[in-house]
């Protein structure tokens, strides 16, 4: 019998559980292990945080549907790793021990690289359901007495979706309350240009997006590193194309979310040459680590090089249908090499990504999502917005049901029209 551990109950997390006990026998021992007791489904934050969902409606109760299917839960978060004794401590003393690691924890947000940023200073944050719910709370306050919003990401960030759909949404959320014409809205960004997010851009998303902000009145300043953040004042420095300094800002604000750098969680990057200098996990091509053969990673917590050199320093995003083939090529090994045959399944890595702007919404494909790539695609329409709403209770229902694999090659790709990518 082989007891595979699991560690990380998010997008990558509960998806791995339940294909692995799908290709697995009973006999085999699957233990799930996360932080929090719910499933939290991250990309239905931005709404969360203008009250348009709550926490209760975009996340699911884990130990039900686990028990259903044989998966062993663990609520709680994962404290240190010994890779050579293959065991791993958590926060309440107990050990568990494994024959074979999963690690999808997704990052630790590194509010503290820069003064004053995060939940606990000043500005906001959409990158859990706790910290969605804390904007809600500040959002409120805010809509009291409304003044300058500044919305983006910090230096390094790699995730740059969730800073545009927030900044729309909080636009048409303000025009709903007939409010928008007294808050200004500034996008702050390590990106060189609107619209890169990240992957160097995707079709014309640099045209689209700044189409949409002009549209919508949202002023910008991109190549910008921000410095430091004090009560209702945002630090920040523009930088040229050739990475030199053109002016320093000094930006007043009334509410500011801004997107943090991540960093791999501290049990992780504690690990003896598992990861990179960011706590990242350095794995090969069919998603095992390069150092330990046990443990496979998928998801945030991968390390993968930025799409390109920027003057500010931007990571690559992993989006969710590039996190689900990961997972299924982990599945695939991990089945692989308990019946002693050779990894040979490897993830696609392409990124699908559906973006809400409030009442539309823009669908981005990169095939693959490093440049150069074979198919590159962007559309807008309330299509999008319509397509996310339905596919966040498709998701969630899938989690409950204990089948959520592959959703986005079941749902987006037919939703878009071209599930004939899942072929590329």
């Amino acid at each position: 019998m082989a007891t595979i551990v699991i560690l990380g109950a998010g997008i990558g997390g509960v998806p791995c559980a339940y294909e692995l006990r799908k290709l697995l026998g009973r006999e085999h021992r699957i233990v799930l292990v996360g932080k929090t007791p719910r499933f939290e489904f991250t990309p239905s934050n931005p709404w969360v945080a203008v009250g348009w969902r709550d926490t209760e409606e975009t996340g699911v109760d884990l130990a039900p549907p686990l028990q259903k299917h044989g998966i062993d839960f663990e609520p709680q978060e994962a404290v240190a790793i010994d890779a050579a004794a293959r065991q791993v401590t958590l926060a309440n003393g107990s050990d568990l021990a494994w024959d074979y690691l999963v690690i999808a924890t997704g990052p630790r947000l590194a509010f503290e690289e820069i003064p004053g940023l995060g939940p606990e200073g000043f500005t906001q944050s959409i990158c859990t359901h706790a910290h969605a719910a804390q904007a809600w709370a500040a959002y409120q306050r805010f809509l009291e007495n409304p003044g300058p919003v500044l919305i983006g990401a910090a230096p390094g960030a790699s995730c740059f979706g969730p800073a545009y759909e927030f900044a729309m949404i909080l636009d048409a959320d303000l025009r709903k309350r007939r409010m928008r014409d007294r808050v200004p809205i500034t996008y702050v960004t390590s990106e060189p240009y609107i619209g890169h997010m990240g992957l160097g851009g995707v079709g014309d998303s640099k045209g689209l997006m700044e189409s949409e902000f002009r549209q919508a009145h949202i002023k910008w300043i991109t190549n910008a590193k921000i410095t430091g953040v004090e009560q209702a004042r945002l630090f920040a420095e523009e930088f040229d194309e050739r990475g030199q300094s053109l002016q320093k800002h000094e930006l007043p604000f009334a509410y500011a979310m801004i997107l943090p750098a991540f960093r791999g969680v501290d049990a992780v990057a504690a690990v003896p040459e598992l990861c990179n200098p960011r706590g990242f996990v350095l794995i090969d091509a069919h998603q095992r680590s390069k150092k330990y053969p046990g443990i496979y990673s998928a998801g945030v917590c991968v390390a993968i090089p930025p799409v390109e050199a920027t003057p500010v320093p931007t990571g690559a995003p992993k989006t969710g249908y590039m996190i689900e083939s990961m997972v299924s090529a982990i599945c695939a090994n991990i089945l692989a090499d308990i019946e002693g045959r050779p990894a040979t399944a490897v993830a696609t890595w392409n990124a699908i990504c559906l973006a809400d702007f409030g009442d539309t919404g823009a669908a981005f494909v990169a095939l693959p999502q490093i440049p150069p790539r074979n198919v590159t695609w962007a559309k807008k329409g309330k299509w999008v917005h319509l397509g996310k709403i339905a596919f966040e209770k498709y998701f969630l229902h899938k989690v409950r049901s204990g089948s959520v694999t592959p959703v986005y090659e079941t749902y987006v790709l037919k939703a878009l029209g071209i599930e004939r990518l899942k072929q590329d």
